[in-house]
């Protein structure tokens, strides 16, 4: 384990791990059947060169940047962390570009560097429960981006017929190739630039629960049993 994560501090080789993990996400890709529901929530905004944020679980990730258009940048917010810089560098070579930082933790430049785009006609790509959990939580980060900028959120998810589960935090899923696959769009959230804390609040408990039905509906598509949100009081009684 000590000579894996020596290996891995290696710049050079964490940039070929990037570029490979690209060509799988591609191989996965082209060699899969996929279904886009409500294409049309996000295919509105695209026509009309207009700007969203892009709001999807950690764990549902790996597979999305097959989902975007191809002729509208978008920049995924990611974590300073090396985990964080991986993602980073491997969506990068899928054409998605990405601002380093957090909604809430410290990432004042993040937000204004987020706003900057919007501002620009840019769209934005959160995990709202990135880094690090609780898993399909959605932090206040979001609401506080789409309140200051006046741009929906836009929520989506996506689930394969073939997958693997991973045991992190996030039950990041894993995709195999030769697979059926479906990407699920939710319609526009809008946080009004007035909302008071209690509103705010409103908006964030739809952003989470949209995004858990859109998940859950995912996972329902190919029979597979549901992920669950992670218990929040169960956590805070752990820490």
């Amino acid at each position: 384990m000590k000579v894996i994560k020596q290996v891995l501090r290696s710049d050079t080789v964490r940039t070929g791990l990037c570029w490979l993990g690209a060509q799988y996400i591609r191989l996965v890709y082209l060699t899969s059947r996929w279904t886009v529901l409500n294409s049309e929530s996000p295919g509105r905004f695209w026509k009309e060169n207009k700007p969203f944020i892009l709001c999807l679980w950690h764990g549902r990730m790996l597979m999305f940047p097959c989902a975007w258009h191809r002729r509208k940048p978008i920049y995924m917010l990611a974590s300073s962390h090396r985990d964080g810089q991986i993602i980073s560098k491997t969506v990068g070579h899928l054409g998605i570009h990405t601002i380093t930082g957090s909604t809430t933790r410290g990432g004042t430049q993040a937000v204004r560097e987020m706003l900057g785009k919007l501002k620009d006609d840019q769209c934005i790509g959160i995990t709202p429960d990135g880094p690090g959990g609780p898993r399909m939580r959605a932090s206040d980060g979001v609401v506080a981006l789409a309140r200051l900028s006046g741009v929906p959120v836009i929520p989506a998810s996506c689930n394969t017929r073939r997958r693997r589960i991973l045991s992190s935090w996030d039950r990041f899923l894993v995709a195999w190739p030769f697979n059926r696959g479906v990407f699920v769009w939710g319609e526009p959230i809008y946080v009004d630039r007035r909302a008071n804390k209690a509103e705010r609040e409103r908006c964030r408990v739809r952003i989470e629960n949209t995004l858990n039905d859109l998940t859950h509906q995912a996972d329902r598509y190919f029979a597979h049993p549901e992920i669950q949100p992670e218990n929040v009081e169960l956590s805070r009684e752990s820490t």
